[in-house]
Parts: structure tokens; C-alpha cells; sequence
């Protein structure tokens, strides 16, 4: 039922995770209304009574328009969120309800592209932590008919996008091949928000010994990335004051 990029993180570079866990995502889908399901999705057991909806696609886009910007949403029950420390969706199957606390989450883009019977079809751009099942269920409850996620596709996850992504079938023969890592993205595009700088063996033995490095000409930057030549990404450094960078992700 959902289908797109996913970032995944390979050998030494799991150690990146924390960089990409905030990632705005960016998606395209379908809402089927007249009935709910208790998961908010399609592979959820209805909740209530089915109905036939007559929707108008100005009074859709009217309810979608409501969700734009900043706005207070309660995860689904069976989420991972968790709740005592147990993922909410392990309460859920176990019959108990799940007592989840609304979170904030950004949604910056919401846009209807066509409504056909019962289904609407959208783009939409969100927030981490933001769940679009949630927005379809709620879109049910406002419109009065229920509602549930009948498809979803991410087509951007941060930086990266859908014509970039590869196919798993595609990654295990690639695996075997030996020629996956030829086919990952160049280290260099990774966290391009952060300047890159080629270190000497010198200032990589000071890394990999835990030490402050110097690096006069990013005095600007709070965070940099650290390469030995140009493809093996050994740091992550964070300015601790003027031109000195504490390596703070050592990847080497």
C-alpha cells in the first residue's frame, strides 16, 4: 500500500542517522471516504458504518486547505509512538487503547488533484513526525462521511528523491555483483547543508584520535564535514570556538 524512497544507511554510515531523522517528506497518494479503519489506512478493519459519498472537489480542497501550516495532530493508534515506553500499536493489537498526545507538525503543502467518486487523489509535503493516514482520517471526520489512506507514495525524503532511489531487487544484484557502492550517492552530496573539507593524514590522525582539528578557513560554519581525498568521509566536526572543530561523528 506504501511505496517510494527510503533513505537507508549502510556500514559506517549509520553513523549519520541523527542527521536525517528530521527530514521534511514529500508524498502523493489517495483518500478513499466512506468508511474509517481502525489502522487509518486500507489494511485496517472498518470502523462503522460504510456510506456512499457524493464529493465535490471545491468542497474537498476547501477541507484540505484547513490543514496547511502548523497544526496539532494525534498520531494513530497503531503507530510506533510510544506510550510508556511501549509502541503504541502493540497496545492497540492487544485491544487496549493507546492514550497518544498530540504532537505540532508543519504541513506545507496540501493540494487535491482530483477527486473521482470516492477517491481524492493528492500531493502533500509534511513535517517530520507527521502522519498522512491521520490526515485522511480527520479529512473523513470533517467531511462527515469517514475516511481512511487507500495508497501512498513518497517521492522526496530530505535531499533525496524518488528517480534517485533504487529498487531493492535491483540493490541485492548489485550486492553480488559487488558494484552497489559504485551505485550509492557520492559521499560528497551527502549533508549538503554542511561544507566539505579534504583534510592531510595529519589532521586525520588527530581525528581519529578524538582531538580537536583546525580548519581556519570554516570558521563560519558551525558543523563541516571531513574527507580524506575525495571520496572517504571520515568526520562530522562542530566549531567549539573560533577555527577549532571537535569531531563529534567519527566515521573512520
Amino acid at each position: 500500500m506504501a511505496t517510494g524512497v527510503l533513505p537507508l544507511l549502510l556500514g559506517k554510515f549509520t553513523r549519520l542517522a541523527q542527521f536525517y531523522g528530521t527530514s521534511e517528506k514529500a508524498y502523493t497518494g489517495a483518500i478513499r471516504f466512506g468508511f474509517a479503519t481502525d489502522t487509518y489506512d486500507a489494511e485496517g478493519q472498518r470502523v462503522g458504518e460504510a456510506c456512499t459519498p457524493v464529493l465535490a472537489l471545491d468542497a474537498v480542497r476547501t477541507e484540505a486547505a484547513k490543514f496547511l501550516g502548523e497544526i496539532e495532530q494525534t498520531p494513530p493508534p497503531y503507530s510506533a509512538k510510544k506510550v510508556d515506553g511501549k509502541p503504541a500499536y502493540k497496545l492497540a493489537r492487544a485491544g487496549k487503547t493507546p492514550e497518544l498526545k498530540p504532537v505540532r507538525i508543519t504541513v506545507d503543502a496540501f493540494t487535491i488533484e482530483s477527486v473521482d467518486r470516492d477517491v481524492a487523489r493528492f500531493a502533500m509535503r509534511i513535517s517530520a513526525g507527521g502522519y498522512v493516514r491521520a490526515i485522511a482520517h480527520a479529512m473523513g471526520q470533517a467531511l462527515g462521511c469517514g475516511a481512511h489512506l487507500a495508497s501512498l507514495r513518497r517521492t522526496e525524503a530530505g535531499v533525496f528523491t524518488l528517480e534517485q532511489a533504487l529498487p531493492l531487487a535491483d540493490a541485492e544484484v548489485l550486492g553480488a555483483e559487488g558494484k552497489l557502492a559504485e551505485r550509492m550517492a557520492h559521499p560528497r552530496t551527502l549533508l549538503p547543508e554542511m561544507p566539505a573539507v579534504t583534510a592531510d593524514e595529519q589532521t586525520v590522525g588527530r581525528i581519529r584520535n578524538g582531538m580537536q582539528v583546525n580548519l581556519p578557513e570554516y570558521s563560519a560554519a558551525a558543523q563541516v564535514k571531513i574527507f580524506a581525498g575525495q571520496r572517504e568521509l571520515v568526520a562530522v566536526g562542530r566549531r567549539v570556538a573560533g577555527t577549532l572543530f571537535q569531531p563529534f561523528v567519527v566515521l573512520c
